[in-house]
């Protein structure tokens, strides 16, 4: 019987696993790109379709070389398919955001504003009157609200996909004006709709919504279906504030310079986290529930900032927006006052816990 000595076996064991290591990388890579492809679509469909055939085809080779000979046997096909994976690479990321496409009519206008102090005056806040996911009536409002006027941050969480993920939306309150929310959304064309792949594969570009709560909650609740939490949050006015200015600061950024959506990145949830701590880096401390959106009320429950009286059991129950708003359409005042007053009906106001001395 042949004995192998130490070192040759630990050198064998290497090539092993630098053949192991090269082969999971070639098939992560190549499901990377044939995606890329796939949703993007450079030329054409038929182009696309080709390049990925093409693409397999040299994938499994090179796989099929590496499952059965030496690693350093096809260098040269090794160094062909990293050259063309860095050649992919380099297209893709460079594939420009855009701001003038052919857009959906509820995400065709960019929200812009005028701050003179603690006036600022909003231009583009939707309020659409939604019918069904295809039939609206669209109207655009111009209103102005006053800073100093903010009485309480709300986050509402709207399920579509399961309890692990949520569509996270932010609505301020305020003493004289009607309440305001602002939603981090894809950008989608009019022959588009949101696929979760596609967010991963730069299909969408990232949009900023500032929208009357009956149009924006609504749709979701009442046209959509989607089940639809409500969650008053305990936040100082100082940091009530100055999250408003992160989201106008954000509505500046995506004017200037657009920027794509990421499902999980980049996405309505992930970039509220990334605000709060610019206004304080302490916050919030990181979570797995910043990912897995469905789970952010637990999260907020853990933090502190909502109301105690009930547990999180209770809270669910009590926030849940579709029992509250789904004969909406049936009564006699479908104001958008008497909509957000049904949000909030029998939800304690969440306040700050009271500083204590060091």
């Amino acid at each position: 019987m042949h004995n192998i000595g130490k070192k040759d076996f630990f050198i064998a064991l290497g090539k092993v696993l630098l053949h192991a290591l090269f082969s999971l990388f070639v098939i992560l890579s190549s499901i990377w790109l044939c995606f890329a492809l796939w949703i993007q679509q450079p030329g054409s469909v038929l182009t696309s379709q080709i390049l990925i055939g093409l693409w397999i085809s040299f994938a499994c080779s090179i796989l099929g070389i590496y499952f059965t000979q030496s690693v350093f046997s096809r260098g040269k096909d090794s160094i062909i398919y990293l050259i063309i994976l860095a050649l992919a690479m380099l297209w893709y990321f460079n594939i420009p955001a855009k701001q003038d496409r052919d857009w959906s009519p509820d995400v065709a206008n960019i929200l812009s504003y005028q701050r003179d102090g603690d006036l600022v005056t909003i231009d583009n806040i939707r309020n659409f009157e939604w019918y069904s996911q295809d039939r609206f009536q669209e109207r655009w409002e111009t209103r102005t609200y006053d800073l100093a006027q903010i009485t309480g941050v709300n986050i509402i969480t709207s399920y579509w996909m399961g309890p692990q993920i949520a569509h996270t939306l932010v609505s301020f309150d305020f003493a004289d004006q009607k309440p305001l929310v602002f939603s981090i959304e894809i950008r989608k064309e009019k022959d588009e709709a949101f696929s979760a792949i596609g967010g991963f594969f730069r299909q969408f570009e990232l949009s900023l919504i500032a929208s009357d709560e009956k149009d924006i909650i609504y749709t979701r609740s009442n046209i959509r279906g989607e089940q639809v939490y409500f969650f008053p949050v305990a936040m100082s006015k100082p940091a009530m504030k100055a999250l408003f200015l992160e989201y106008l600061s954000k509505s500046d950024e995506l004017r200037a310079q657009p920027k794509w959506y990421n499902t999980l990145t980049s996405n309505c949830t992930t970039l509220i986290f990334d605000m709060v701590q610019a206004i304080d880096p302490n916050k919030l401390p990181k979570d797995y529930r910043l990912l897995a959106s469905g789970y952010l009320p637990n999260y907020l429950y853990d933090l502190n900032v909502l109301n105690p009286v009930w547990n999180m059991q209770q809270w669910y129950q009590h926030a849940h927006v579709n029992p509250r708003t789904s004969n909406f359409n049936q009564l006699k005042d479908q104001s958008s006052a008497h909509y957000s007053a049904l949000l909030r009906e029998g939800l304690p106001r969440s306040t700050p816990p009271a500083k204590t001395s060091p």
